[in-house]
């Protein structure tokens, strides 16, 4: 096992290598880029207000002076070569837009989208368990029978439009939450105590709209591999030989209904790391998925390299762990 996790660990950098140079040429290829913003930006400064251009196209050598600046005067390859080098050295390139290096703005938004993406698995967890629990146990119930009703709803109706409704009825209508933000603005002269209620006031609302979504999946997930498990043969003998029902569900059944709780973790910590665009932008979040927004819009191709680095490097290890965390929970696996 220890051979299979060392080379799926070695298999991360050709991935990487792979996800970066297929990012980077198409980020390199693609219409409106940084040199051509410039180039619309000098043009459209240089044209009068009656609609007459006062300076002219700029010259071939102011061209390619702002493609040098750019790094779009060397071939696809060797550029992605010299980005290579820089990234090997902690160098993640500059935003042309942000005005800075791209390290100092995705460390910026990484908090943002790691707070809140840890609470969302832990809140979603610590509720879809006992729930799904309870519902297999009772199972066809007047309990199971309302539980799936709202989970359903909660399922159907995506987080985004949750958040905005939230956003117009609690925080405009009501005001009893703020209307986006991670803190307020003055957090930094606030007591602790006043930290915290803050904090709390500002992620109410934007943790309701990512637990929705996981909170259903995995809440039904638990209940139907347990209740599989409850019908299989080897609980059927535990209660036979006079174990309870109870030690049945919580000592035989749920170890094995585990196992796909585990991969869903991975799949829900992809949503960790890349964050939310809609939920971020609806609440004025500056977290990773709306950092990634802008930098698309922007044509921003070293903000974009650099989002998607950092999301594929970190996925890839998440994986890798999962796999480690569904060896421990079934020891029938081995890895070869």
């Amino acid at each position: 096992m220890r051979a299979y996790f060392l080379r799926r660990l070695l298999l991360v950098i050709p991935t990487l290598f792979g996800v970066t140079l297929l990012v980077f040429l198409v980020t390199r290829f693609a219409p409106g880029g940084p040199v051509e913003q410039a180039i619309m930006r000098a043009q459209t400064s240089e044209t009068g207000h009656g609609g007459t251009r006062g300076g002219g196209a700029l010259s071939d050598d102011q061209l390619l002076q702002l493609k040098a600046y750019f790094g779009y005067d060397k071939p696809p390859l060797v550029a992605y070569g010299i980005w290579l080098n820089k990234l090997l050295h902690g160098d993640l390139g500059n935003s042309f837009s942000y005005g800075e290096p791209v390290t100092q703005v995705i460390a910026g938004a990484v908090p943002v989208t790691l707070t809140y993406g840890v609470l969302s698995l832990i809140i979603t967890y610590c509720i879809s368990i006992p729930l799904g629990i309870l519902k297999a146990m009772k199972h066809r119930t007047l309990i199971d029978s309302i539980s799936s009703v709202l989970i359903f709803i909660g399922y159907a109706v995506p987080g985004y439009a949750v958040g905005a409704l939230l956003v117009v009825y609690l925080s405009a209508h009501l005001g009893w939450f703020p209307m986006g933000g991670f803190t307020s603005e003055d957090w930094s002269d606030f007591t602790m105590k006043q930290k915290a209620l803050d904090f709390i006031r500002h992620a109410v609302l934007p943790l309701t709209c990512y637990t929705l979504g996981g909170f259903a999946f995995t809440t039904l997930l638990t209940k139907n591999q347990l209740l599989d498990n409850l019908a299989s043969d080897y609980v059927r003998t535990a209660v036979a030989k006079g174990a309870s029902f109870k030690r049945a569900v919580f000592v035989h059944a749920f170890r094995n209904s585990l196992i796909p709780l585990v991969t869903d973790f991975g799949q829900q910590v992809a949503v960790i790391v890349t964050g939310s665009i809609l939920i971020e932008t609806i609440f004025d979040l500056n977290g990773m998925g709306l950092l990634f927004y802008h930098a698309v819009v922007d044509r921003d191709p070293m903000v974009v390299m650099g989002v998607l680095m950092v999301d594929a490097l970190l996925l890839l290890v998440c994986n890798l762990v999962t796999d480690a965390a569904v060896a421990v929970v079934d020891p029938r696996i081995r890895f070869k």
